[in-house]
């Protein structure tokens, strides 16, 4: 069975870090284009990040760039969310998505992935 797990979700000062994982089983995520979404309350879903990492592409939104930072552990069949410098606006449930494309920014802004996780929520506040 096919099936991502997302965790290390909670909650965090403003300013402060958390690393969300992914693991995947059931298939071999080392393969797959990873993606990174969120959905913030009463706001769409929005893709944050993808990486390829056969191919060695990685995306990162205007919105998350130098502060999320993508990494994957291969031996644990698992891709991390590094989130960093946080803010009140980055309360969201977070989402974790994989496809046989090529990571791009089209494919993120489409939401062009074909199996999901369950989402963990991340909650910013003092």
């Amino acid at each position: 069975q096919v099936q991502l797990v997302e965790s290390g979700g909670g909650l965090v000062q403003p300013g402060g870090s958390l690393r969300l994982s992914c693991t995947a089983s059931g298939y071999n995520i080392n393969y797959y284009t990873i993606g990174w979404f969120r959905r913030a309350p009463g706001k769409e879903r929005e893709g944050l990040s993808c990486d390829s990492a056969s191919v060695g592409d990685t995306y990162y939104t205007d919105s998350v760039k130098g502060r999320f930072t993508i990494s994957r552990d291969n031996a644990k069949n698992t891709v991390y969310l590094q989130m960093d410098s946080l803010t009140p606006e980055d309360t969201a449930v977070y989402y974790c998505a994989t496809t046989q494309d090529r990571c791009s920014r089209y494919l993120l802004s489409r939401e062009l992935f074909g199996s999901w996780g369950q989402g963990t929520q991340v909650t910013v506040s003092a």
